[in-house]
């Protein structure tokens, strides 16, 4: 049996109704929306058919239905076709450019929070394919310089080395120049045998400065892949909903939150998609890649920042959530943000 016109309208008038009340919808409730003119007796019959096709459930006896996995599954696919080509006419939410993509995402987890009354969870973006931008070598004391790199998005990883003898400030400024000349652009990947061997030659004697250099580059950015950065929003936002909120679960999802290790699960799933750019992702009950995260829906979307900088935006929250308002925002925002660093 497939769904039918009749069925669609049912089916959605259970689930927005559901989402509206958080109540079991009988057939009464639906008998009232003029469009569909259909008897009790009718709508009766067709929620039976809805329900043995596994799309709504009855909760208890005599009670109304509310929808099934199944049920939210085909509502979001519907939604997120219907608003691929309404992006560019949704109001743009109003983003601050601020140098450092740290404070940027914070912002964005609070912003995120208020306006969809949900729970965020926005990862910190990876370096894979970043380029570097610009290398500091700058004298802190007789022998202990310090390196600042900077990378796309405006990432700043500071560290400190010691010499085993001083450079002069002459020296010191030709190194910054031949450094900044000869990677900035370059990727970690692309920084191979054949560059390095060039570096050196034009060092010269100070061709081990040049490996110092080149090894905290490498391991700043390479930390930065290996600690995953997770900036959270409305947290408590869970208890505005009777089905979460409840002493047990609200304790593992609060838990959830604030514990990164917990939610490796979530951005590996988003990490191992073969699609990089901002297709969204709805996760429903069982689907959810987090396990103490079963009883909600989670609507993720992947971030680009400049070249090779990607994270991924998460909101959380009860399966009855509003899917076409949180898909419509992180829609916009996630095209507003990869726009903004493409500047």
């Amino acid at each position: 049996m497939e769904l039918d016109e009749r069925k669609e309208k049912i089916l959605k008038v259970i689930i927005q109704t559901y989402l509206e009340t958080g109540e079991p919808v009988g057939s009464r409730t639906i008998s009232k929306y003029s469009d569909l003119k259909l008897s009790s007796a009718t709508i009766r019959n067709e929620m039976s058919d809805l329900e043995e096709l596994g799309y709504i459930i009855q909760p208890h006896t005599s009670a109304g239905r509310i929808p099934s996995d199944k049920g939210y599954r085909f509502y979001v696919d519907q939604i997120i076709r219907e608003k691929d080509d309404q992006v560019s006419q949704m109001q743009e939410l109003m983003i601050q450019r601020v140098d450092r993509v740290e404070l940027l995402l914070k912002q964005l987890a609070q912003l995120l929070a208020n306006n969809t009354n949900y729970a965020t969870l926005i990862s910190g973006p990876n370096y894979n394919n970043t380029k570097l931008k610009f290398i500091q070598l700058s004298r802190v004391e007789a022998r202990k310089l310090l390196i600042v790199v900077v990378v796309e998005g405006n990432i700043i990883r500071n560290s400190f080395v010691t010499l085993e003898e001083e450079l002069s400030d002459e020296e010191l400024l030709n190194l910054n120049i031949l450094l900044n000349n000869s990677l900035n652009g370059l990727t970690i990947q692309e920084i191979n045998l054949g560059v390095i061997t060039k570096l050196k030659e034009q060092a010269g004697s100070h061709r081990q400065m040049v490996d110092l250099v080149l090894n905290e580059v490498s391991e700043a950015i390479q930390a930065q892949d290996e600690d995953l950065q997770i900036y959270t929003g409305g947290a408590t936002n869970i208890f505005k909903y009777p089905e979460l909120s409840d002493t047990q679960k609200a304790s593992e999802l609060l838990s959830t939150l604030e514990q990164k290790e917990l939610l490796k699960g979530l951005f590996e799933a988003e990490n191992a998609r073969t699609d990089p750019g901002t297709e969204i992702q709805v996760y429903i009950g069982d689907e959810t890649p987090v396990q103490t995260m079963k009883d909600c829906s989670i609507v993720t979307a992947n971030y680009v920042l400049g070249e090779g900088l990607r994270g991924t935006i998460g909101i959380v929250g009860p399966k009855r959530m509003d899917y076409e308002k949180v898909v419509t925002t992180l829609r916009t925002l996630v095209a507003q943000l990869n726009e903004t660093f493409k500047k």
